[in-house]
């Protein structure tokens, strides 16, 4: 079931860098319009880019229809789990071998892990009875928006994060853990930032 990233729009995901800041030079990645250093995000569903958006192109794709089957504007909101419900036997039927992982629904209903291992970013298939117990004991789940939100959930060392995440912030996680990660288990440093990370989506919610 476990594979290397493989498929265009997974492997992207695992192989990009985050999007840099825009800065005084950065330009809108549709219309190339001056980016403001807080900016938007498209996803390209077809080939797994992220795309700076201007505020004039994100009010034009601010919309569940809007982009169709190409282009998806990445939410801005963050939202912590509290009393999320994950107990030994729902995280077991995931099948996911490590305590620090993201999940993904497509417009399909497809449902994919994607978690960090020494051999780099890997992704496996979720079973779809598995979600389904999870979605019962957790309904905010369904609420989760296709293909540019997931359900981030980090369970190593005592910690108990449950979020779900706009990808962009998925990406830079993603690129946090392939240049930190070492040895076999990650190594101290890796989870100091990972840590940090945490800290900063709670400090961006206050």
């Amino acid at each position: 079931m476990t594979s290397a990233l493989s498929t265009p729009r997974l492997a992207a995901l695992a192989r990009r860098r985050p999007p840099p800041p825009a800065g005084p030079a950065g330009r809108c990645d549709l219309c190339a319009e001056p980016l403001r250093d807080v900016h938007r995000h498209l996803l390209d569903l077809e080939e797994g880019d992220l795309m700076c958006t201007c505020g004039a192109c994100t009010v034009l794709f601010d919309g569940n229809a809007a982009g169709g089957r190409h282009y998806r504007l990445v939410p801005d909101e963050r939202r912590e789990l509290l009393g999320f419900r994950l107990d030994g036997s729902l995280w077991a039927g995931l099948g996911v071998p490590v305590d620090l992982a993201f999940f993904s629904v497509s417009g399909s209903g497809e449902v994919t892990a994607r978690y960090p291992s020494p051999a780099g970013a890997l992704r496996a298939s979720v079973h779809a009875d598995s979600w389904r117990r999870l979605t019962e004991a957790n309904p905010v789940l369904a609420e989760l928006r296709p293909d540019v939100e997931a359900l981030v959930v980090h369970r190593a060392r005592g910690a108990a994060e449950h979020w779900i995440l706009p990808v962009d912030d998925c990406y830079r996680l993603t690129a946090l853990l392939r240049e930190h990660w070492t040895g076999f288990a990650g190594g101290d440093a890796v989870w100091e930032h990972i840590g940090t990370f945490f800290a900063d989506m709670r400090a961006s919610r206050r």
